[in-house]
């Protein structure tokens, strides 16, 4: 099991992160776990496409679940005109016992309603908020369909190659609405040009503060 094997560690804005020695990987930017979550995947991923929409429903899908912390962070989005289905996809789910240990709930305050919801069964977190963790291989699973907001959060492409192919992202591209944004930590000119490659608008925006100096926002036309 992964966690057998992680550390938990603090990041510079305070909030802890696991970090994993055998792969030298973080789950988040040793920056500050709270401050990637929040600029990065809601503010500029989530709160973005839901100013620009009407959707009666705005369907997130998160490739790389980790720690809950990106779900827990975009449940305040959720309004009873603007619900959220959100989806994500982890192959190796923490358990609830090392994901409280993070103490996220300390200031995301559904962090704990997020990481007991049972795996591979749609629960309701509020009333405005659907929740689907899948258990699944985001490399072999059917996608949902009618994706308006992707949050790429796998481990950085030096470690886990095989997330951040051509393909996977024509996979995800064929599985999103028209004007359906794709978020993302990293900014290579790799990955950059492979997102526009399978057909996304690709825009270099500016990373939190304190943290990377660029994130990516991909738009389908």
């Amino acid at each position: 099991m992964i966690e057998a094997k992680s550390e938990i560690q603090l990041t510079s804005d305070g909030s802890a992160t696991i970090y994993l020695p055998d792969i030298d990987e973080h789950y988040h930017s040793v920056k500050g776990a709270f401050a990637e979550s929040r600029h990065v995947y809601v503010e500029c991923g989530l709160r973005h496409r839901m100013s620009l929409t009407s959707n009666a429903v705005t369907t997130v899908l998160e490739v790389g679940f980790g720690t809950g912390l990106n779900c827990a962070l975009s449940v305040p989005c959720a309004t009873e005109n603007a619900p959220v289905r959100y989806v994500g996809l982890e192959l190796h789910p923490l358990s609830e016992s090392v994901a409280g240990q993070l103490h996220y709930e300390d200031c995301a305050p559904f962090y704990r309603a997020v990481n007991s919801a049972l795996w591979d069964v749609a629960e309701d977190i509020t009333p405005w908020f659907r929740l689907e963790k899948r258990r699944t291989d985001f490399l072999k699973c059917e996608l949902p369909q009618g994706v308006d907001v992707v949050y790429f959060d796998a481990f950085a492409p030096e470690k886990q190659p095989e997330m951040w192919s051509q393909e996977c992202f024509a996979r995800v591209f064929d599985a999103m609405n028209d004007g359906g944004v794709l978020v993302t930590y990293c900014a290579k000119g790799v990955v950059r040009r492979m997102l526009q490659s399978v057909g996304f608008v690709v825009e270099r925006l500016a990373g939190p503060v304190g943290g990377k100096r660029e994130i990516l926002r991909c738009t389908k036309p």
